[in-house]
């Protein structure tokens, strides 16, 4: 990997973590009407998965993409007015945090059910391949979406069919509250179920970037060579609560030893130490990195918070597909 490339990793993980803990740290205010779900301590996953792919490539998200949309080329301002509910929302205002969607950069859609894209994602996969386009679509997933029926009906049929699809689960050991030793047996890792179905499975450590980054590319280049479907694994940890911005180590259901286990697994402070270390950066320049995304990031909540209001005829636009009956 080049020097070039392994610094424009850091500066994409840096810039997620850095818009999230805005978002955190504004969402007190109570201006963002939506419910948030921070990947902060996750962004690896996202970024090392999405430099893997094209602009031409497409993309599904789930309740937890702010990441996701980002790291595929989202655009900024226009996911925070869509938190805020303006009119220059990438959904104009009315999806929230959880729709999130960039046609432009191949970014289709997320939504809020566990799960739900995964059949889309397929479907996308197989109209690829029946129009023979040079295309790999990417779905987002938490372990716990590999316990949903639409999971397993799609991985079988992305196998049957050998589609252009790899399936990148971010596993974070939590759904909700609820622990992997409740959800999944403890001889089976959750890798074992899309092997089950055929599917080329990979798994590797989410909070290394270059190794997520490294996995991904793997994984896109098979699936885009015809090979078939791909299930990437990456081990990572939510360090905020499920849905929200504040911290909950103390309401039982993990312990703060755990989180601060894998804080010190931190991907940006472990991707920045070995950067520091091969000569590739330097103090200097992470502040002046951060400091330019911090001005970018507060440019972008000014022009979210001005934009204008929908107006309330938009309440009926976008909610059939063009020319439907709405009767």
């Amino acid at each position: 990997m080049d020097s070039r490339l392994r610094r424009q990793l850091f500066h994409d993980t840096l810039r997620i973590r850095l818009i999230e803990e805005e978002i955190a740290a504004r969402y007190g205010e109570q201006e963002m009407r939506t419910p948030v779900h921070l990947s902060i301590g996750q962004e690896a996953c996202a970024v090392g998965a999405c430099a893997a792919l094209r602009t031409s490539d497409y993309a599904f998200g789930s309740h937890r993409s702010h990441g996701h949309y980002l790291a595929k080329g989202g655009d900024l301002t226009a996911m925070l007015a869509e938190l805020y509910g303006r009119a220059t929302g990438c959904c104009r205002g009315k999806g929230g945090s959880m729709h999130l969607v960039d046609l432009k950069v191949g970014f289709l859609g997320a939504t809020s059910i566990v799960a739900s894209t995964i059949p889309i994602a397929a479907g996308s996969a197989f109209a690829s391949k029946l129009r023979g386009e040079d295309r790999v679509t990417a779905v987002f997933l938490g372990e716990a979406a590999t316990e949903e029926g639409v999971f397993h009906e799609a991985a079988n049929f992305a196998t049957l069919h050998k589609l252009p699809l790899v399936f990148f689960c971010e596993n974070n050991l939590y759904s909700v509250y609820s622990g992997l030793e409740v959800r999944q047996p403890a001889h089976r890792p959750t890798w074992a179920s899309a092997k089950g179905h055929g599917l080329r499975v990979l798994y590797g450590d989410g909070n290394d970037l270059e190794e997520a980054y490294e996995l991904s590319l793997k994984s896109v280049d098979a699936a885009r060579a015809g090979e078939g479907p791909v299930f990437l694994e990456l081990a990572t940890y939510r360090w905020r609560e499920h849905c929200g911005h504040n911290y909950d180590n103390h309401i039982g259901y993990r312990t703060e030893a755990e989180y601060q286990a894998w804080r010190a697994r931190c991907p940006i402070e472990r991707a920045q130490q070995r950067l520091i270390a091969d000569g590739l950066l330097g103090a200097a320049e992470v502040d002046e990195m951060r400091a330019r995304i911090d001005a970018e990031v507060k440019a972008a909540f000014e022009a979210a918070r001005n934009a204008p209001w929908p107006e309330p005829e938009e309440m009926a636009t976008q909610v059939y597909a063009e020319g439907a009956n709405a009767t």
